[in-house]
């Protein structure tokens, strides 16, 4: 399959694993629902902290892809990792 094809699947991949991730430690560890644990996060500055503990899910699909052999898959959840860490960069910086 076309390489290109299989990144995107994967970076595809790896914001779904990163949404599901950040959805999963919201409703495992906050007593707050999901819109006001997002909230609360944005006023207290946890924003990325946030982001960055959903990413913890990207490495359940990334050494998945690597195990079944699909590289250009497991580039693809890298991608969607280090993307991440720039938007939670930059979120950082600007406040």
């Amino acid at each position: 399959m076309n390489n290109k094809k299989e990144i995107i699947i994967g970076f595809i991949v790896g914001i779904i694993a990163n949404t599901f991730g950040t959805l999963l430690y919201i409703l495992l560890f906050s007593d707050l629902g999901i819109v006001e644990t997002f909230n609360a996060a944005i006023d207290q500055g946890h924003i990325g902290s946030l982001l960055a503990l959903g990413a913890i899910l990207n490495l359940v699909a990334f050494f998945g892809f690597l195990r079944i052999k699909r590289d250009q898959r497991a580039k693809g959840v890298m991608l969607a990792t280090l993307v991440t860490a720039l938007v939670i960069l930059l979120y950082k910086v600007m406040s």
